[in-house]
């Protein structure tokens, strides 16, 4: 099983190089940035989600490609890039792009958006829910055939491309595509058909759960369901004990099926964040 992290991209740059650097020498296989321009904040039933946040953001697509000029051997990739923040033509183009600086290491990962201040803020539509999704299937589409073929022409209702090129093609045959999210009425169904990897937060019942699901709808398609990669991220954001608990944690991980093992940062001191993955680092090699 694989073992990512997950820096935060409120971190400064050099901290963020620091931990790639530092993951990259102590045998992780991959790095993940989140795509969003600012904060969240606090979700519950009383705050306006609308309402912008201040807090510092890189924006991700311009730090991978900074790391994959700075660090040589790690997996790089966005957990997710939302389809509603770049026309898939320019981010299929910006992938090909990054696959040819890291030497062939991106995976492309997409969402269908969610996070409503940083579009109220910036005048991006987000839509409805089956807007979203129809949107987002399209863009997977456009996405998937640009990567992969000498001209794309596709005609929607969100997109319209004609006998568009991608050049240069990326380095890697086939450059991933991971989508994220678990919903079983959209998006499992557009992970069966499109993606190379899916990505959702899960504990280990839950993922086992999740995978039922996707191979069904792979089934469906008659698509091999071991064609798709998972990964995961636990609920609890983060990974402790000893070094035998945490490869008891593992293995239950890998046992529901996980391919990848994803570890996110969650914004304690740099240090306290290394030792952390130093940790997971010391349970995977029991």
């Amino acid at each position: 099983m694989r073992l990512g992290i997950w820096p935060s991209t409120g971190r400064s740059w050099d901290e963020i190089l620091d931990l790639a650097c530092h993951c990259e020498a102590t045998g992780w296989d991959s790095v993940y940035l989140a795509d969003h321009f600012m904060p969240h904040g606090e979700i519950t039933p009383d705050v306006d989600l609308r309402v912008p946040v201040d807090g510092d953001r890189l924006e991700c697509w311009s730090v991978l490609a900074a790391l994959a000029a700075s660090v040589p051997r790690v997996r790089l990739g966005t957990l997710v890039s939302s389809v509603t923040f770049r026309h898939p033509a320019v981010l299929a183009n910006i992938a090909a792009a990054i696959d040819n600086v890291s030497g062939g290491r991106l995976v492309l990962g997409v969402g269908a958006g969610w996070q409503e201040n940083e579009h109220v803020a910036y005048g991006i539509e987000l839509g409805t829910l089956r807007e979203r999704f129809d949107r987002f299937e399209e863009a997977c589409e456009i996405v998937s055939s640009l990567l992969r073929e000498k001209r794309t022409t596709f005609h929607g209702r969100y997109y319209d491309i004609t006998d568009a090129p991608n050049q240069p093609v990326p380095v890697q045959a086939r450059l991933p595509l991971l989508i994220g999210g678990g919903g079983e009425k959209r998006t499992l169904p557009i992970a069966a058909r499109y993606a190379d990897e899916w990505n959702y937060w899960s504990t280990p019942e839950v993922l086992a759960q999740k995978i039922q699901v996707l191979h069904r709808e792979c089934e469906a398609i008659g698509r091999d369901p071991a064609e798709i990669q998972v990964s995961t991220q636990p609920y609890t954001r983060t990974i402790t004990g000893t070094p035998a608990e945490i490869h008891g944690i593992l293995e239950q991980f890998h046992d529901a099926g996980a391919d990848e093992l994803i570890l996110p940062d969650v914004m304690q001191p740099l240090a306290e964040f290394k030792d952390a993955c130093d940790l997971v680092m010391a349970g995977a090699a029991r």
